[in-house]
């Protein structure tokens, strides 16, 4: 279970969550929805991985991950 948030410091509770950068998530969640990866369309929401992902499909959301923070860095 996990989520992402855009903010400069850790999230800890509702306060630091809500400091969180909502567009950037949702310029990364239409990222990674164009690469075939379904996450939640809120960052307060949660993902889930489980034991009917196989090692092929962790590897593309991976690797879809590494692209969607590097196009939002370089930004």
């Amino acid at each position: 279970m996990m989520t992402c948030f855009f903010t400069e410091g850790p999230v800890t509770d509702f306060n630091s969550a809500m400091t969180a950068d909502t567009e950037k998530y949702g310029q990364h969640f239409r990222q990674m929805l164009a690469g075939g990866i379904w996450l939640a369309p809120s960052q307060f929401e949660a993902a889930f991985v489980s034991a009917a992902h196989d090692a092929s499909q962790l590897e593309t959301a991976l690797n879809m991950t590494e692209s969607s923070f590097k196009k939002l860095a370089d930004q």
